[in-house]
């Protein structure tokens, strides 16, 4: 109660979820393109509608209102890159042809996301008709909130003649084609970040004014892959420029199997290493809206797009689930794309020919994750491990993935991993800083030891190395990783045009913290601060075994020595400390084998039988997500702990519990329950106030908790448990 008291003095409005935790105002999403169907209602606070289109029998508005009739507020997204678009691509829209808007790579071919859908060079007559046929439609339907998918520009893409005439109106000269220079290179995928911003600037103001001039507010968000993966993939886009624009308003992170499993090197070898990626993926997109306060939504996905089997995407799901569970300061999440898929389309069954439908044990497990996601706290505890070692990334590292340009080569993005593997897979929980967000003061507030490099990605300003420099000056510790030698170095770009003359942007930097123009390995004093230098690659740690020695040793000493911040704690595993959630990651390929141990009692919310175990056991290359019997603050009330069904309408009485349970038909139901004592009497109704007769129990004594597991129904099964 003096908690509530002094929210609420503080003018901060506490709320109470299903499970009687305090949370702030955190919400759950999925995103779907199919009307309301029973078994996909997994009873989110919004769906996200997808499309704009009319279908045969079935109008847009209509569509959204089958959603709101089952009582889910409706938000709206659709691709800007691509999309059903037809009207406009086939000339109905205005009478002319817009297929020549499609991007286009060197041997003449469009790159198509299906049939007569382009990926779309963003011309102003494509933003005309955005606006028009799809935002103002939206609006006038009655959406509030929009999301723009995928800004994307392929790499590869850029010999369209829509494309050279933007050249020529950007740049002021003739179209250069991008396979011939670095130069080249980097000037196209330049354009296409501007075009794809502009695009975005465009509608996104658009919907602001037009819902303004209806009375409205309308928010819009943007719905991106992050930074570490449009980068590795070789696709182009505005991602952190956006976050300062006013009339965004966040975004959604598009972080899943598909993008978390993409293949990297480390030691030497080049494999899948899905926690890992994930966890890097969701930090930056974390680093690109925290300073800008902009609202973020956490997506992972219980499969993906390519065609596996179940058991592989449960196994990736965990993975990816776990590292989103490890940002302790979000609780805003987009629980799942396309349920419609994922509930009524068959997939592989392991070692098998056959397809099935999702097994019960699968969607019972998801439920219980995507249902502790509607419930779950923020908190202040930070992720095990030493604290303040950060990486910097910068938009560019989009702009020179593809060609290869004289013989220099990044194999899998490994400039990047190569800073950032090495620290990871020793239990060091590092973050990633935007270079575009230096501006704001929150960007290097907690960080000690900053890494960086010039081997992969070129700052597109001179201010952000004045913010580096006086925070070097100030105490802060630099290690600079790169030879300097890749043929980016010489692009046409503000360090080496008009008054200045520099072979290389870090020459500048180093000018401005008073170190030699091309300083040799070594350890720099600058104001109250240090720099470190190491003429390698990053990539060069990663791309051989034990290639990272030397540089984990040079961490090591600025962490301990440079800013006498303690011992870096190497380990093999990631905790938190989550309310009453226990998140755990064991890492393979670390310091040791060593499983994690959990002291319980606690619930395995992994397993879809959620039992209560004593001690919790989690072996590398695994993942562990937990619910503490013991953090539980008031063990007198009866509460649903855990459950693959959203709980409404809960009420107590002195000697019995009762409420209505919802989730997706053709699903089971698994849930544990708190009560003061072992129950006398447990009966099931659904809607219709038939007695379920299917229904299985149990009860742990030394929890106190009674497992229940009875079939699944959205118009809502009712529970009632005396004592």
């Amino acid at each position: 109660m003096k908690l509530i008291i002094y929210l609420l003095l503080l003018g901060i409005s506490a709320s109470f979820n299903a499970f009687g935790q305090i949370k702030d105002k955190g919400e759950t999403a999925f995103q779907t393109s199919s009307s309301w169907l029973p078994e996909i209602d997994i009873r989110s606070d919004i769906a996200i509608v997808y499309g704009a289109n009319d279908r045969p029998g079935l109008t847009f508005a209509q569509r959204v209102q089958t959603w709101r009739d089952h009582q889910y507020r409706t938000q709206f997204m659709t691709g800007i890159a691509w999309g059903d678009y037809k009207d406009y691509y086939l000339g109905k829209w205005d009478g002319k042809n817009h297929m020549d808007v499609a991007q286009v790579q060197q041997d003449g071919k469009p790159i198509s996301h299906g049939e007569y859908n382009p990926y779309v060079v963003p011309v102003n007559s494509y933003i005309e008709y955005f606006k028009k046929e799809i935002i103002k439609k939206v609006i006038d339907n009655g959406i509030r909130s929009i999301f723009l998918e995928e800004p994307e520009f392929w790499a590869r893409a850029g010999y369209s003649d829509p494309f050279k005439k933007e050249w020529q109106s950007y740049y002021g000269f003739p179209w250069r084609p991008q396979d011939k220079s670095a130069e080249n290179t980097y000037l196209s995928n330049k354009l296409k970040y501007h075009l794809y911003y502009h695009a975005i600037q465009e509608v996104s103001s658009y919907a602001k004014s037009y819902g303004k001039s209806k009375g409205v507010n309308v928010k819009v968000y943007i719905a991106t892959h992050s930074l570490v993966n449009y980068s590795s993939w070789e696709i182009v886009s505005p991602e952190a420029s956006l976050a300062s624009l006013p009339s965004i308003d966040g975004y959604i992170a598009q972080v899943w199997t598909g993008t978390a499993r993409t293949p990297t090197y480390y030691n030497g070898i080049e494999k899948e290493r899905t926690f890992e990626n994930a966890f890097l993926e969701y930090g930056s997109m974390v680093s690109m809206t925290a300073p800008t306060h902009r609202k973020l939504f956490f997506l992972t996905d219980p499969i993906e797009d390519w065609p596996r089997n179940w058991s592989d995407y449960k196994r990736n799901y965990e993975a990816t689930y776990t590292a989103e569970l490890l940002y302790p300061m979000i609780n805003n999440y987009e629980v799942m794309p396309w349920p419609e898929r994922i509930y009524t389309h068959p997939y592989l069954m392991p070692n098998s020919k056959e397809k099935v439908l999702i097994p019960r044990y699968y969607s019972t497990q998801i439920q219980v994750m995507i249902n502790a996601l509607n419930n779950m706290p923020l908190s202040n505890h930070n992720v095990s491990g030493s604290q303040g070692i950060g990486v910097l990334m910068c938009n560019s590292l989009m702009f020179q993935r593809f060609p290869t340009h004289n013989g220099y080569e990044d194999p899998q993005f490994s400039n990047f991993y190569g800073q950032t593997l090495p620290l990871l897979k020793r239990g060091v929980p590092v973050k990633l800083v935007h270079i575009e967000n230096l501006g704001y003061p929150e960007s290097l507030q907690n960080i000690k030891v900053l890494v960086m490099s010039y081997s992969n990605m070129k700052p597109l300003t001179a201010k952000s190395h004045q913010y580096l420099a006086n925070w070097v000056k100030k105490g802060g510790v630099l290690i600079y990783c790169g030879r300097d030698n890749d043929p980016y170095q010489k692009v046409m770009e503000w360090w080496d045009i008009g008054v200045n003359h520099f072979n290389s942007p870090s020459e500048q930097l180093f000018k401005l913290m008073n170190i030699a123009l091309d300083p040799h390995d070594g350890k720099y004093r600058v104001g109250k601060g240090t720099v470190y230098v190491i003429r390698q690659d990053p990539k060069e740690f990663v791309l051989q075994s034990d290639g990272d020695q030397h540089f984990i040793s040079l961490v090591q000493d600025a962490y301990e020595k440079a800013v006498r911040s303690g011992h870096l704690q190497f380990k093999n595993n990631f905790y938190l400390e989550r309310g009453p959630y226990d998140i755990v990651s064991v890492m393979n390929e670390s310091v040791g084998s060593t499983p994690y141990h959990v002291h319980g009692p606690v619930i395995d919310l992994f397993n879809p039988q959620l039992p209560v175990l004593e001690n919790k056991t989690v072996q590398p290359g695994t993942e562990a997500f937990l619910y503490d019997i013991n953090r539980i603050k008031d063990k007198k009330r009866p509460q649903v702990l855990a459950t693959a069904a959203r709980i409404y309408k809960e009420t107590m009485k002195d000697n019995s519990y009762s409420f209505i349970a919802k989730s997706p038909l053709n699903t089971t139901n698994s849930m544990r329950v708190l009560l003061p004592q072992k129950p006398k009497f447990i009966l099931v109704k659904d809607a219709r106030g038939t007695t379920l007769t299917d229904v299985k129990s149990s009860w742990d004594a030394l929890s106190n908790t009674c497992w229940l597991s009875f079939e699944n129904n959205p118009e809502g099964i009712e529970v009632a448990i005396e004592w």
